[in-house]
C-alpha cells in the first residue's frame, strides 16, 4: 500500500480510474459491502463479482499488494482495528510507546492525525458542506453516539446561535422517529459515528433519506456504515497513544465549519448574537465582571 495510514478502501478509490472494466466491476463488488466482501476466499470474491480469479490477482497487485494473501492481511488488520476495545488499544500503545512524556507522545500523534486528515480532506467537500449548513431554508439535525454525542451537542450549540431551525437528537434512539417525522426534503442530518459503530445510526440515516433529508457524516479513517448513505463524509484520523480514540481533529473540522458558516452569514448571525446577549442581560444568566 502507498501509505500505512491508508485503508484498502482508500487505495481502491485512488486507483479506480486506472482499472480495467473487469477490475472496476471487482472493485465495486468489494466496496459494496466493505470490508466483509473482501474476507472470503479468492474464488468466492471472484464469483461474487462475476470475474475470474486471475482478475482478482491482477487487481490486488495493481493496487500495490504483493498478492491476495497480502491484500487480505491488510483487510484483517482493519477489521481488528475497528472493533478493538479500549483495553486492547491501551495494551497495544503501551507496548510500543516511546520513552517520552505523555504530552509529547500525544502531541506527536495528534499533529500526525491533523496532517493526514487535512491532506486527505477535499476542500470542495468542506465548502459544499459549509454552504449546506449556511442555508437557512434547511433544518439541521445533530446526533452522536455514546462518546461522540458530546461533539454533536457542541456543534449544535454553536449552530443554534448562528442560525434558526436546529435540533439536537436525544441520546435515546427510541425517540428518533419523532425527529424524523419533522424532517423535510433538503434538511440536513449531521451524524457523528466512530469505530464500534452504532447500527442505529444506519437505520436513522435510512429513515431520514426517505424523508428527503441529506446526510453529513463525521467518522474515522475506516468509515462508519452510515457513510454510505451520506452526501458528504469527513473521515478523520483518530488514533492516539491512549485507551481512547482522539476527538481533537474531529473538533478541529467542526470548529472550522462553524467559522465558515458564521462568516458567510455574518450580518444575520451578528443580529442573533445581539439579541441573545440582550436575553442574557434580561434574565441575568451571566454575571458581568466588576
Amino acid at each position: 500500500m502507498s501509505a500505512a495510514s491508508k485503508t484498502v478502501s482508500d487505495v481502491i478509490h485512488s486507483h479506480f480510474e486506472a482499472l480495467t472494466r473487469a477490475e472496476k466491476q471487482l472493485a465495486e463488488s468489494l466496496l459494496d459491502n466493505y470490508p466483509v466482501s473482501g474476507l472470503g476466499s479468492i474464488t468466492t470474491i471472484a464469483e461474487n463479482a462475476g470475474v475470474s480469479t486471475p482478475t482478482v490477482v491482477r487487481m490486488v497487485q495493481k493496487l500495490g499488494f504483493k498478492g491476495y494473501p497480502d491484500f487480505q492481511a491488510h483487510l484483517h488488520q482493519e477489521v481488528e482495528a475497528t472493533i478493538s476495545n479500549p483495553i486492547a488499544k491501551h495494551d497495544r500503545w503501551a507496548s510500543n510507546a516511546p520513552g517520552t512524556h505523555i504530552l509529547n507522545r500525544f502531541a506527536d500523534a495528534i499533529i500526525g492525525n491533523l496532517r493526514q486528515t487535512l491532506s486527505d480532506l477535499d476542500t470542495a467537500t468542506f465548502n459544499s458542506a459549509a454552504a449546506l449548513l449556511s442555508d437557512r431554508k434547511r433544518g439541521l439535525y445533530f446526533v452522536g453516539g455514546r462518546i461522540t454525542g458530546a461533539l454533536a451537542e457542541y456543534f449544535f450549540t454553536h449552530m443554534q446561535v448562528i442560525r434558526p431551525n436546529t435540533a439536537l437528537l436525544s441520546s435515546n434512539s427510541s425517540s428518533w422517529p419523532q425527529y424524523v417525522l419533522n424532517m423535510n426534503a433538503g434538511d440536513l442530518l449531521i451524524i457523528f459515528d466512530i469505530r464500534r459503530y452504532e447500527q442505529e445510526m444506519v437505520s436513522l440515516a435510512q429513515a431520514a433519506r426517505t424523508r428527503g433529508a441529506e446526510i453529513i457524516v463525521f467518522t474515522d479513517q475506516w468509515g462508519s456504515p452510515a457513510a454510505k448513505l451520506a452526501k458528504h463524509v469527513f473521515r478523520v484520523q483518530i488514533e492516539a497513544p491512549s485507551a481512547w480514540d482522539s476527538s481533537v481533529v474531529t473538533l478541529f473540522i467542526v470548529e472550522a465549519l462553524i467559522e465558515a458558516v458564521q462568516n458567510s452569514t455574518w450580518d444575520e448571525t451578528k443580529e442573533r448574537m445581539k439579541t441573545l446577549e440582550g436575553l442574557f442581560e434580561q434574565t441575568r444568566l451571566f454575571r458581568k465582571p466588576g
